[in-house]
């Protein structure tokens, strides 16, 4: 009775429950939530098993690039690749999800067409706390990873700033630190060679030029007309180029020298930024005020009464020959000759006290107004082109050096008389010290390698020379001379003994850095670059580091070696070779050159930001700018941390 009465009340309050209207909002409600709960509880589980995958996959790929490292350098064998792995691995995954890890490790040794790999895997699971409910009480997760080595080479272009201003704050120590410390750079990436060759280093210190070695004297590359030029013919000088003037062939011993340290020309004057000295290879300090009366003997060479330029102010180099002064035909004939007419600037040279000097008078006025004295046939003590006896194996100067029938006049105002010395030369090119400057534009931007047929495309001759200091920069005997490049070597202790031997010298162009740079990476260059295999990988690298805004460059009208020029057109070419850099693709259409930028700025106030060397790095995590000197040795650890992940890693 009491079951049947309980069984009768449970079914007319059902009856009641199936007839009524209201709560239907909170019955629906019920039951859906039930696979909403079950779908969040699900997104959960499978969060815990793809955190829990994610880290399997960064602590596989940790592994098998200590695993690549270990190997290469020989610290373990094939056969301890399983257990080294498992090893790593637990000390790197610390997922507490994780359960039921396991590792395995696959080497192939390397054969003649393919590199050698490690291939890692690794598989667990998780306890799922919702899925369970749906039949699943555990969720798996694997993942693997394989990195190749063997057949990608790196070779690395350290394009490196040795201007002045690294003198200050520790820079150029914690430069060197950087590179060539115990620990630095080159030793990261020197343990990255297996084998030599695997890992090419080259090093190019720069300031206004790059040393070349002047060993090179000989080489086809080099662009030798700004070296033997007179400052009068220099292709690069534009509006702080050196004049004539009128009364030149006028000027011969006695005369003052009619050049003086002014910046630019004024109409008739000879300025140029540089005055006279005693001879070709005299101090730049033994200067003199008149034309010596004398026959000097330089290298076999005897030159009458010289006109010896001392280097330049506006181009930071200095000249490598004399003017002579040789007595015209009619100086020897006992005549006196017209050498200038038809200006009111025409006018006889002065001597030491201020007069004319001996035998020159000058009539008339204005446009009438001439000139008349001894005259004097000019020079320039370089190879000239009808030379059929002396200075066989150097370039010839066909440069200007007087006008036509020793006389200037209202309708012969240019100079077009050419050199045309037939003497040895007083400074041959082997007393070069190494120094080339930017190529003539455009391929100043460019990566062409130089050919003899081109001029455009061979680095000029430069001789560099601090005219406040007096230090030609690229000779051995400076007092703090910029270091020769070293080409592309695994000498690893030479590599370390010139990056220590480093100086801060000299004003900024990255530029003519990075062109000798980018030619140490180009096979065929004139920097020996060794051969590639077309059947290998090869990562290509420049880093650029530079404390300061590019100032001084090939053309004195660009900068004047504390600042540029408006609109800043040292950086206009850089920002053109920058980009020339990153449109270079490989034979697969992949970018040909990694590079990262470094901009060290320590100075007070602050240097803005070159915009020009954060737009050369290859993307902007490749930009780094340091505001102590202490930054510099860390920086250089990252970036070789990343390249070994690029030399070991695939």
């Amino acid at each position: 009775m009491l079951g049947s009465a309980i069984f009768d009340r449970i079914r007319t309050a059902a009856r009641r429950f199936s007839g009524a209207a209201d709560g239907n909002v909170a019955v629906i409600f019920t039951l859906a939530i039930l696979p909403i709960f079950a779908f969040v509880g699900a997104a959960i589980d499978y969060t815990r098993a793809n955190n829990a995958r994610t880290a399997m996959q960064s602590a596989l790929d940790s592994t098998a690039l200590m695993l690549s490292k270990d190997l290469t350098m020989g610290s373990i064998t094939a056969a301890q690749i399983p257990s080294k792995a498992q090893s790593y691995f637990n000390a790197l995954f610390t997922n507490k999800d994780g359960q039921g890890i396991a590792v395995t490790a696959t080497y192939t040794t390397p054969t003649t067409s393919s590199a050698a790999t490690i291939l890692l895997g690794g598989s667990g699971y998780i306890k799922s706390d919702f899925m369970q409910l749906a039949g699943f009480p555990t969720l798996n997760f694997n993942s693997s990873t394989t990195t190749t080595w063997g057949n990608a080479k790196m070779r690395v272009a350290l394009v490196l700033d040795n201007t002045g201003s690294m003198a200050d704050n520790g820079k150029i120590t914690a430069l060197r630190n950087a590179v060539a410390g115990s620990g630095g750079l080159i030793d990261q990436l020197s343990a990255l060679s297996k084998n030599n060759g695997d890992v090419y280093i080259s090093v190019i210190p720069f300031a206004k030029a790059v040393n070349v070695g002047s060993s090179n004297y000989g080489q086809s590359w080099i662009d030798w007309t700004d070296w033997l030029n007179p400052p009068t013919t220099q292709q690069a000088a534009g509006s702080t180029l050196a004049t004539l003037p009128y009364n030149w062939h006028a000027v011969g011993p006695g005369a003052r020298c009619p050049f003086t340290n002014t910046t630019g020309n004024t109409n008739g004057a000879a300025n140029g930024g540089f005055v006279c000295k005693t001879g070709p290879t005299a101090s730049d300090s033994s200067t003199t005020s008149t034309i010596p009366s004398t026959t000097i003997t330089v290298n076999g060479a005897s030159v009458k009464n010289p006109i010896c330029p001392t280097a330049d102010n506006n181009t930071q180099a200095k000249y490598n020959g004399c003017w002579s002064s040789e007595p015209s035909a009619a100086n020897v004939a006992g005549l006196k000759e017209t050498f200038c007419s038809g200006s009111s600037n025409c006018s006889c040279p002065k001597n030491l006290s201020g007069s004319s000097v001996s035998g020159c008078t000058c009539s008339g006025s204005g446009s009438s107004k001439s000139c008349t004295g001894w005259t004097y046939v000019h020079n320039w003590t370089q190879p000239g082109p009808n030379d059929t006896a002396d200075n066989q194996n150097q370039p010839r100067v066909s440069a200007v050096v007087g006008w036509t029938n020793n006389q200037w006049t209202a309708t012969n105002q240019t100079p077009t008389v050419k050199n045309d010395w037939r003497q040895p030369s007083t400074n041959p090119i082997s007393t070069w010290t190494g120094c080339v400057a930017d190529r003539t534009q455009p391929n100043d931007a460019t990566g062409v390698l130089p050919a003899s047929s081109d001029v455009t495309t061979l680095f000029p001759a430069n001789e560099y020379f601090d005219t406040w200091g007096g230090n030609a920069f690229c000779s051995s005997s400076a007092s703090t001379p910029l270091e020769p490049v070293i080409p592309l070597s695994y000498n690893w202790s030479a590599l370390k003994t010139a990056v220590n031997a480093m100086q801060p010298t000299g004003g900024t162009d990255q530029s003519i850095g990075l062109a000798v740079g980018w030619q140490s990476l180009l096979v065929g260059g004139p920097l020996n670059t060794p051969a590639e295999d077309s059947n290998t990988t090869y990562n290509r690298v420049i880093i650029i580091l530079s404390d300061g805004l590019n100032t001084q460059d090939r053309w004195p009208d660009y900068g004047d070696g504390s600042s540029q020029a408006s609109g800043n057109p040292i950086d206009v070419r850089q920002t053109l070779q920058c980009q020339n850099l990153q449109a270079a693709k490989d034979s697969n259409g992949a970018p040909m050159y990694t590079i990262y930028a470094i901009q060290v700025n320590t100075s007070t106030p602050a240097d803005p930001t070159s915009t020009v060397l954060k737009n050369c790095a290859s993307s902007p995590d490749k930009f780094y700018m340091l505001t102590s000197s202490t930054q510099i040795v860390t920086t250089f650890n990252t970036i070789g941390t990343a390249l070994s992940k690029l030399r070991l890693a695939k």
